[in-house]
């Protein structure tokens, strides 16, 4: 599954930052530095499977649900929900969709001695400063975080470091959501556990994930569905994203 041939950490399609709710006509570009309240880390993730049992944790104040994507167990926000874009070959990329924008989950292989976050940072910093966003570091509950502006759209990429593994969320959406996503993703990430696996992996490799069976067939068949609306063999179906 997602991400097809990803080898590294370079930042999901920067040079087009969209998110549901984003205005319909572009806005001012706004600073690149967020405005305060400062962060916070409402639970002590994200969690390793290895050291930790998801069994032990309720976090059904803040999740309507829990979804197994393999190397990932990701709540999912009561204000969310769950999106999966697809392509001729399968599920290219899963999105949480909440009111204040899109958040993007990755995990990845990292090496025993940690530090794959600040690499990774310096590369997404320059891949979105070369696609013309604001860019500025930005203190967070993990450390820095990657805050970008452009045309009234913001994006933020978190990074934390976990044994072996690096979680990586990138949230999108509208500058003047950004406060409220921020505080989304940041729960979601605090609730997130990752399961890295024994298989060696180079770093910076995205870690294997796979869909819940009934999802994927449920996806699978909308998209073929509407790839046969498109070629005029059918009425339109329902949308292809679940």
């Amino acid at each position: 599954m997602w991400p097809f041939g990803r080898k590294n950490d370079e930042p999901d399609e920067p040079a087009a930052p969209e998110a549901p709710g984003a205005p319909g006509a572009p806005e001012e570009a706004a600073a690149a530095e967020p405005a305060e309240p400062a962060p916070q880390a409402p639970a002590a993730g994200p969690f390793d499977v290895g050291e930790v049992s998801p069994e032990g944790f309720d976090f059904s104040d803040f999740a309507k649900a829990k979804l197994n994507l393999g190397s990932i167990l990701l709540p999912v926000p009561r204000v969310g929900d769950v999106q999966v874009e697809m392509g001729p070959k399968g599920p290219t990329m899963l999105h949480l969709i909440t009111p204040a924008g899109r958040i993007t989950p990755v995990a990845f292989a990292a090496p025993t001695s940690g530090g794959q976050w600040a690499k990774a940072a310096a590369e997404i910093r320059d891949g979105l400063a070369e696609d013309q966003l604001d860019v500025a570091d930005v203190p967070g509950p993990w450390g820095t975080e990657i805050y970008g502006t452009r045309e009234g759209i913001a994006m933020r990429v978190i990074g934390v470091d976990g044994p072996r593994w690096m979680l990586r969320m990138t949230l999108s959406g509208p500058v003047d959501k950004a406060e409220e996503l921020a505080e989304i993703g940041r729960g979601v990430v605090a609730r997130t556990f990752v399961s890295r696996g024994d298989n060696p992996m180079p770093a910076g490799q995205p870690l294997p994930v796979t869909l819940p069976p009934e999802m994927a067939r449920q996806i699978r068949e909308a998209y073929e569905a509407q790839q046969r609306q498109q070629a005029g063999d059918t009425p339109a179906p329902g949308a292809a994203e679940q």
